[in-house]
């Protein structure tokens, strides 16, 4: 598999492992619960009965493999690990430094957009300011007047749109660079079930039907 099967199939093992760190953490499906109604104490002719709790999942009688299925899928994991880090260590640049370099690239971009972006403006706002004045009595009354609102840019715009041209393209440029070595290199793992199979078909196919 190459890189980008790897990331895939990485996240697919960390899905399966929190799944089932849900059923074994849940106390409804690691223990057995039994409800006996004592009928029989305020009625002698009834009958006691015993109704056992329903469980939360279909895995409730193989708790235990459900135990072992994730300590695979941890084993999985760490070989998964060491397979991308080998693989990662043979590409022309430092993936994970250059993903995240790439990653403060589009930031900025995105900051240098909404400055070219931008545009002066001059309006105005009806009844937006206040202010205080002595009336005929001699007492302070506050009124309300027009505000005139004015924004102008306060950079150098062509400066802006130079820098974000250049981010664009390098972005670009590193973006294609990153998704070929993704899809070109060759992670040495050998997967332990599809990566399209469900949580079940996963559990049977490494635990199998009779447990493993």
């Amino acid at each position: 598999m190459n890189l980008k099967e790897a990331f895939r199939y990485q996240n697919r093992l960390q899905a399966f492992m929190d799944q089932a760190q849900a059923i074994l953490g849940s106390d409804s499906n690691i223990t057995k619960t039994e409800n006996t109604y004592l009928r029989k104490k305020v009625m002698p002719e009834a009958e006691n009965e015993t109704v056992l709790v329903a469980p939360d999942t279909e895995y409730h009688d193989r708790i235990t493999d459900m135990a072992r299925f994730l300590i695979r899928l941890l084993e999985e994991k760490e070989k998964l690990f060491y397979a991308i880090r080998t693989a990662k260590n043979s590409l022309p640049i430092d993936l994970d430094s250059e993903v995240a370099l790439n990653a403060s690239r589009q930031s900025a971009a995105q900051t240098f957009k909404h400055m070219a972006d931008l545009r002066g403006s001059d309006q105005t706002i009806f009844n937006g300011g206040t202010g205080y004045r002595f009336n005929a009595e001699g007492n302070q009354v506050s009124y309300r007047c027009d505000v005139r609102k004015v924004t102008t840019i306060h950079f150098d715009r062509n400066v802006i749109r130079k820098e974000l041209n250049r981010l664009y393209q390098k972005s670009d440029e590193m973006s294609a660079q990153l998704d070929l070595c993704l899809v070109t290199s060759k992670v040495d793992y050998a997967p332990l079930f599809d990566v399209n199979a469900s949580f079940a078909e996963a559990f049977e196919s490494v635990m199998g039907a009779a447990g493993a």
